[in-house]
């Protein structure tokens, strides 16, 4: 295999060593968009490589040979990977792809799931849902319209401005669909498991952003730090499930989040920006050449087939 071929495999290598530290040192919406691109975008490069490793490896054997009528021993003679190698990798191309579905299917009916929780919450004006419960929980139902549920006792835990600022942290979540970038993180580490420290970098990333956009619209990022933490200790006594695909203020990393808030916004790193670029660039680039590599070698193949056919 070309070293530039190999290139999606050493990016997610960097990514399993600096994913979560890369999360960190962006700006969380800026961290949200790139390192969800980032995923998707590695992920398909390098089941795009395995697939064609796959697909060279068993286009070399004579009956497929036949078939496509090209020469098996111009492929077997510029193979990218020796021997039954690229069988092992077609193998893993077709089980990450599995995988890559499996959780794909799963996003899906969790979206399902919560349009139609937002169906049976009904009608509420700005998308507001207050349910009598005695369990203190905050949380957003994404959907077409979404919904914001809030407990009655989460309500009297709050003060009225603390309970301002959680609502825009909770508005945020629908705004911004963050829901989106967690579901495709998601199904872009089923179909490439070194992509995992993305789950949480983005996971962390959106609370961030919905923080973020609730201390700008509040005007005091303490309250927002104050609110969360409130709310948080409230959380810590009851841990009910969520919704399907629901996003929730005091569930996620609240003591990273909170000393976050209680420091100025966190400014555009160049490096680490231009880091996370160059990565997705690779990756992009390398999948290309991929592409580009495994037509020519066909288009040998076949000239060769034909020439002394």
């Amino acid at each position: 295999m070309t070293p530039l071929v190999a290139t999606p495999f050493l990016v997610s290598g960097l990514v399993w060593l600096t994913g979560e530290r890369l999360g960190r040192r962006l700006p969380p919406a800026a961290a949200a968009v790139l390192l969800t691109t980032l995923a998707l975008v590695t992920a398909l490069a390098t089941g795009l490589v395995l697939s064609l490793a796959g697909f060279l490896w068993l286009a070399q054997l004579p009956q497929i040979a036949r078939v496509g009528h090209w020469s098996s021993v111009v492929l077997r003679s510029d193979n990218w990977l020796p021997g039954v190698t690229g069988a092992v990798a077609g193998v893993c191309a077709f089980g990450l792809l599995l995988a890559a579905l499996t959780r794909a299917v799963r996003a899906v009916r969790a979206i399902v799931v919560a349009a139609r929780t937002c169906r049976r919450l009904g009608p509420a004006a700005g998308g507001l849902v207050v349910i009598e419960d005695l369990e203190p929980t905050a949380y957003a139902v994404p959907g077409f319209s979404g919904r914001i549920v809030v407990s009655t006792a989460m309500l009297r835990t709050l003060s009225a401005v603390e309970r301002r600022a959680l609502l825009a942290h909770e508005t945020a979540h629908l705004r911004y669909r963050h829901h989106v970038y967690t579901q495709l993180t998601d199904v872009a580490v089923a179909a490439n498991p070194l992509l995992r420290p993305l789950r949480a970098a983005v996971g962390l990333a959106v609370e961030r952003w919905a923080d973020e956009a609730a201390a700008a619209e509040t005007g005091d990022r303490h309250l927002v730090a104050r609110a969360l933490a409130r709310a948080g200790v409230a959380r810590s006594r009851v841990r009910a499930p969520l919704p399907s695909a629901a996003l929730a203020a005091a569930d996620t990393n609240l003591a990273v989040r909170i000393r976050a808030l209680l420091e100025p916004p966190l400014r555009h790193r160049r490096l680490a920006f231009g880091f996370v670029i160059a990565l997705t660039a690779c990756s992009i680039l390398a999948a290309g050449v991929a592409a580009q590599g495994a037509h020519d070698r066909l288009e040998t193949a076949q000239a060769t087939y034909h020439h002394h056919g």
